[in-house]
């Protein structure tokens, strides 16, 4: 590269800044064709990163099937760029048997097999998806072009400084970024190399904080008693060695990371299942495995994904939650409140889509036609009795009526016998579940999580998040998210399969919902119990399964600290009802650039994924979804190249070199 060679850092390497870079790789051709040295500052190997890492215990898999999964933006995404179809991870795999797939190194024999079983519905192991994020990574980078540099820095950047020139002004007060005026970035990195860059992107995906009050007295617990304790992290990162087998360890949370963790204390102790003729799974222990009481909010685990197929009319477009209704209330409202004006049009559009499976796929289960029903649903409010009185007088069975109040909360208002009342009705729960989301008579819980799911990826393209009141930008990250999460995000059926097996061998318990955990000083205990179910256990070792919330004040991570504390970034503060709320995630704007605390603009600072105050949407996507990481990405890609062309004309030129610093 020429020594003045416009330069851009990637600050992380996972799926996300793989996205970026692809997408610069793609609008370059229009938007900047001089020489270009970009950087990335990944720890781990560049398209993987930290979260899907090859180096992992075998077993974990991706809660999504195999034809779900693609990092290409596919012609589906509305963007500004162009189209760049490309195989999904089904597709991937196939390629790499049959040979039309090249620069993928010598598999592993496993991974070989499981390409070989692999079909649409398969649910991948994450060594096997590191593969594919990898091979992205590679083919982003070599899209580029010959006059590009692609160099990768296997290090931690621990820093972000404007270089100010000799007599350059700081455009103190003007509300603009000093660096560009004074020369641009330095990214520290840790050991010891400082790049020189025109543009960053923080793209650092899931970090890690510093225990929270509650935590951080808990571990002081736990080490004074010589007990056990496990702040919210990374399943895979954390040291479970300690735990000994047969010990009784309370864990907190039956999410996706209470669902690692059975793998890692159970089959990674040497545990194994074995089909059983019904169906189902028998687990047969090691002995070296722990005894595991749980409980949660809910008390109940995250729905399974689902494996059935629709069978009624094809799903429509949204007809509640659109541009047109969202656009309405914007030109009326200057703030939006989401549960008051917007959840009403979701929970109104996912309705539509479950009831409309219900009434053409299964007619026999409802006393009314599909084009009466659609016509006297679409002109009731969907918290009103008369929408009420429709479903009661149309489906007979109760237990199809859709109400997502009972859905989110499905063991309100369940009383319980005792202590074995409460481990039947969580496993009955779970084997319900089962039942509808895998069976294929219950095939409108699909077209639920469709309806869902559109309106998860589409409510951060329909409405600004500046536009929503500071009650529902809290609303959104933490109930929307969460009772998505819940629905639509859950695990594979296998593994609510497996917990079931655990639970009949003894091995897991169930707490109950509204989980209580204190610390007993007086016998040096964790004391875990449900005042819904009765159910009251101690243990000596507690287990916070979940991943840590976004924080920049707690924050273990090197560089958000250096912004914080420098002011070159700030945490989000919302003004609510109760007084200033900080969310603990990165503040940035609508173009994705850090914001400084009195909110002047860093335009060739930006932020993305999940610690950032934006929308925040995964890595990869369905393929044919309009996928909104794709579609940011796309934009985020033509700022900086629009930005890196104002600079100065370069020379047309267009596989870019990889390079590759320790």
């Amino acid at each position: 590269m020429p020594a003045n060679a416009p330069s851009v850092v990637l600050i992380g390497g996972g799926p996300r800044a793989a996205g970026i870079l692809e997408r610069l790789a793609a609008n370059r051709p229009e938007l900047f064709d001089g020489p270009l040295d970009v950087h990335v500052v990944e720890p781990h190997e560049p398209g993987s990163g930290r979260i899907w890492r090859f180096a992992q215990d075998p077993g974990l898999m991706l809660n999504s099937a195999a034809a779900d999964v693609t990092m290409f933006t596919d012609s589906s995404v509305q963007c500004e760029g162009p189209a760049a179809d490309g195989p999904g991870l089904e597709q991937w795999a196939a390629g790499v048997l049959d040979g039309s797939i090249a620069d993928v190194p010598e598999l592993p024999a496993d991974l070989m097999r499981q390409l070989r079983s692999l079909t649409g519905a398969t649910f991948p192991t994450r060594q096997l998806q590191s593969k594919y994020l990898e091979w992205f990574f590679r083919r982003a980078a070599g899209a580029l072009g010959p006059d590009a540099a692609v160099t990768v820095h296997r290090d931690l950047a621990v820093a972000v400084e404007p270089v100010i020139e000799p007599g350059a002004g700081t455009a103190a007060g003007s509300g603009v970024d000093p660096g560009p005026d004074g020369g641009g970035y330095l990214v520290r990195l840790a050991g010891g190399a400082a790049l020189r860059a025109d543009v960053v992107v923080s793209a650092l995906g899931h970090t890690d904080s510093l225990p929270d009050g509650a935590s951080a007295a808990w571990g002081d617990f736990a080490a004074r008693h010589g007990g056990f304790h496990a702040a919210p992290g990374y399943t895979t990162d954390v040291d479970y060695s300690p735990i000994a087998a047969g010990q009784d360890v309370i864990v907190s949370g039956m999410g996706l990371a209470f669902v690692d963790l059975l793998v890692l204390l159970m089959e990674g102790r040497g545990g194994r299942f074995e089909d059983t003729p019904d169906g189902g799974l028998r687990y047969l222990p090691s002995g070296a495995e722990p005894r595991l009481w749980a409980g949660s909010r809910r008390g109940v685990p995250y729905h399974s994904k689902i494996s059935s197929a629709l069978r009624g009319e094809p799903m429509g477009d949204p007809r509640f939650f659109t541009a047109g209704a969202v656009g309405a209330l914007l030109e009326v409202h200057g703030e939006l409140d989401f549960r008051s004006q917007l959840w009403p049009l979701i929970a109104k559009d996912a309705g539509y889509a479950y009831y409309r499976e219900l009434f053409t796929g299964y007619p026999e289960r409802v006393r009314i036609g599909w084009a009466e029903f659609a016509e006297r649903f679409a002109a009731a409010d969907w918290y009103s009795a008369e929408r009420h009185r429709l479903v009661a007088g149309s489906v007979p069975d109760g237990e199809l009526h859709l109400d997502f109040e009972r859905l989110d909360h499905p063991l309100a208002g369940r009383g319980f016998a005792g202590p074995d009342d409460v481990q039947a009705a969580v496993a009955a729960y779970i084997e319900n579940d089962l039942r509808l989301r895998t069976g294929p008579e219950n095939s409108e819980t699909l077209a639920l999580f469709h309806g869902l799911l559109k309106a998860y990826l589409d409510l951060g393209q329909l409405v600004p998040a500046e536009r929503l009141n500071a009650r529902s930008q809290q609303a959104v990250q933490g109930w929307w998210h969460g009772f998505f999460s819940f629905v639509d995000s859950g695990p594979p059926p296998r593994r609510l399969k497996e917990m079931l097996a655990i639970y009949r061998a003894g091995l897991l318990q169930f707490i109950g919902p509204g989980l209580d955990v204190s610390a007993d000083e007086e016998s040096g205990r964790f004391v875990a119990s449900s005042a819904r179910s009765g159910v009251s256990v101690s243990a000596p070792a507690l287990i916070e399964a979940r991943l840590p919330a976004p924080s920049m004040a707690r924050t273990a991570n090197p560089l958000l600290r250096q912004q914080h504390g420098s002011g070159l970034g700030t945490e989000q503060q919302l003004l609510t009802a109760e007084g200033l709320h900080a969310t603990g995630r990165l503040l940035v704007s609508g173009e994705k650039e850090l914001l400084g605390h009195l909110g002047e603009r860093r335009p060739r600072l930006f932020g993305v994924g999940p610690g950032t105050s934006g929308w925040g949407a995964g890595a990869f996507a369905r393929p044919g979804t309009n996928a909104a990481p794709f579609c940011e990405n796309d934009a985020l890609a033509r700022r900086i190249l629009k930005v890196l062309a104002q600079d100065t004309n370069h020379p047309t030129a267009a596989p870019a070199a990889v390079s590759e610093k320790a």
